[in-house]
Parts: C-alpha cells; sequence; structure tokens
C-alpha cells in the first residue's frame, strides 16, 4: 500500500490548479462489490482497509470521489490477495514463494546508469542535492517502482486465468458535450471530454496521451475539447477564444496542436501568427479574435467544467467518471475498459 500512497500523492501535483459528484448506489456491509472466479469481496472486507487511509492521499477530492477512490483501491488489494491465493493453491507454494518465483526473480535490477537517468531527468525534484547523497533513496524509489510493474504484469496475467469482475459503482458527473469540437463517431460507446487550458503545463504533458488513447480505441471514442482557462494563466483566455475562431474557419485541431506546440508563444501577436501560418483568412481570424467573438462560448465552457467540479486542468470526464491532471495512459485504460465492459452486461 505504501507504493500506492506515493503514486497517489505524485498524481495531485499533475494539474494547473485554480467535484458535483453524482452519488454512486448505496450498498449494505454486507453487499458483494468484486468476484474473483468463485470468491467473492465484500463491501465491510473493503472499508476495512479503504477507511484506514490517510485523507490526505486524496488532495482535494470531493467525498464522493475520495471514498470511491480509497474503496477502489482497497478492491484492487484485495483482488490481488485473492488471485496470488489462489494460484499458490493450485501450485501448492505459499503465496510468499509464489511472490519470489513470479515477481521478484523476474523484477529487471537498478543498475547506477538507471540511477543517474533519473537524476538527470528529476533535477527540479532533487533540488541541487549532491548524486552521492541520493543514491540509495533513488535506488529504493526505482526497485520499488520495478517491484510494482512487475506485479501488475503477473496479476494481469492472472486475471485472464480467472474471471475477475468489480462491481463497485464510481460517481459518475453529468457533463454536457455542448459545441465543443470533437473528434469521433457520435455514438461511440465512450465519450471522453477533456477541460483545458492552452498555458497549462500539465495540459501540454497530457497531450500524447489523449493522443496515445483515441490511437488506442479508434471508433471507440467520442473525445471532446472544452476550454477552462485558469486565472492564474493571462494568455489562456484569448488562446482558447482564437481556437473557436480558428474552428469558425475549420481548423481547430490544427490550431490547437500549434499552440500546444508552441507554449511560450500565446500573446496576441503569437495567435495571429499561429492562423497566417495555417493557411487561415487573416483578416476574418483577426476581427474575430479582436472583438472577442467567442468570449461567451469559453465562458459557458468554464462555467460547465464548475458546476462538473472542475478546479484544475486538465480535467477528464469518461462516461462521466472524472480523472484528473496529467495521468498516465494506464490510468485512462483502466476506466476505458471497466466502460467498455460494462457496456457488454
Amino acid at each position: 500500500m505504501q507504493f500506492r500512497h506515493l503514486i497517489m500523492i505524485l498524481l495531485f501535483v499533475t494539474a494547473c490548479s485554480k467535484t458535483s459528484a453524482q452519488p454512486a448506489k448505496r450498498l449494505a456491509p454486507g453487499d458483494v462489490i468484486a468476484t474473483v472466479g468463485s470468491t467473492s469481496i465484500t463491501l465491510s472486507e473493503v472499508d476495512d482497509k479503504a477507511l484506514q487511509q490517510p485523507t490526505a492521499n486524496f488532495g482535494s477530492m470531493k467525498l464522493s470521489q475520495a471514498l470511491y477512490e480509497a474503496r477502489r483501491a482497497a478492491v484492487d488489494d484485495l483482488i490481488a490477495d485473492a488471485l496470488l491465493d489462489q494460484e499458490a493453491k493450485a501450485r501448492r507454494l505459499d503465496r510468499s514463494a509464489l511472490v519470489e518465483q513470479e515477481i521478484t526473480a523476474k523484477m529487471t535490477a537498478v543498475s547506477d546508469a538507471d540511477i543517474s537517468t533519473w537524476y538527470q531527468q528529476n533535477q527540479a525534484r532533487v533540488q541541487g542535492t549532491p548524486l552521492e547523497q541520493v543514491r540509495q533513496p533513488i535506488r529504493a524509489y526505482l526497485t520499488q517502482e520495478r517491484m510494482q510493474a512487475a506485479r501488475e504484469r503477473y496479476l494481469d496475467e492472472l486475471k485472464g486465468k480467472s474471471r475477475v469482475r468489480v462491481l463497485l459503482d464510481p460517481p459518475r458527473q453529468t457533463v454536457a458535450a455542448a459545441s465543443g469540437a470533437a473528434k469521433g463517431p457520435a455514438n461511440a460507446p465512450i465519450e471522453l471530454i477533456e477541460f483545458s487550458d492552452f498555458q497549462c503545463p500539465y495540459c501540454q504533458r497530457a497531450n500524447p496521451t489523449v493522443l496515445q488513447v483515441l490511437n488506442t480505441y479508434g471508433d471507440r471514442i467520442r473525445f471532446v475539447y472544452r476550454h477552462f482557462p485558469l486565472g492564474n494563466h493571462p494568455n489562456a483566455k484569448p488562446a482558447a477564444e482564437a481556437s473557436q475562431c480558428a474552428a469558425e474557419q475549420g481548423k481547430f485541431w490544427e490550431y490547437h496542436d500549434a499552440l500546444f506546440a508552441n507554449p511560450s508563444k500565446l500573446a496576441d501577436a503569437d495567435l495571429k501568427q499561429r492562423a497566417a501560418e495555417l493557411g487561415l483568412d487573416a483578416g476574418k481570424f483577426n476581427a474575430c479574435v479582436d472583438t472577442h467573438k467567442y468570449k461567451t462560448h469559453v465562458e459557458s465552457d468554464m462555467k460547465a467544467g464548475e458546476e462538473a467540479g472542475v478546479n484544475g486542468t486538465p480535467a477528464f470526464f469518461i462516461n462521466g467518471r472524472m480523472i484528473s491532471g496529467a495521468q498516465p495512459f494506464d490510468a485512462f485504460k483502466r476506466v476505458i475498459d471497466e466502460e467498455l465492459e460494462i457496456k457488454k452486461r
């Protein structure tokens, strides 16, 4: 659980900061909320673990979302325990022996080169501390990270051998796609809505992940972009308005990509130059920008985001399920795969 807690803490610093969640189904302690083959996991078992987690792990989440996240983390741990116990019993091993054979022994050792690379790539986190002073903590962190990755790979393998179902309902937001720029079929089983800010570094960091999601799931995803320029980013709102002026000429996504490719160039002259480089009608575009034609449109997006509980960017809603911050691809994959499975029921 310590590694999970570390990850939870890291996730809450992956968004630019400035949820009303729909309550999930009320559950009784004896209700089954997950199954692993013939093994059932009840709410009371989950809450024995979930309610021991520090509130600091959940940042500024609304209580309903934080409770779901705590319970879901506990469900995942209990599922993992059940899978390992079932496999160990089938192979007539202790769980510790199974973990040693299938996880620990298969983990790649952390080299000095790995430590040096991590140190160079994370200068802001080490704050100038000499490498020799942080070598062992870095080694311990990378070792734990690799152990967790090896464990997840093995658990995925075990899940393929034993049917696992999670019946815990997540809170969902009611978020309208409105008139945001969109990609993908309108009837796709997954609707992914992003509230974003062109001046937010975490939004820029999340953009390649969004593209990976779209490339992975193809026509099963309907992606909608909505604006949420933060007050502490003075160029974000003009950039959002300018992107709508580009949309007026059929070039929203090209303009969107150009702005994220040049995050330090969002002044008025830069916004107009990007349009010219994309071959837009400069006269129409400049007049659109100068008159703030889409000011109301952007403000409408911001209001919708606030009503949905957005308080930082990027914020994503997958069929109403919120993902906050620049999360890794696996965070999106888990939710999307669950939603696709729900559609099959």
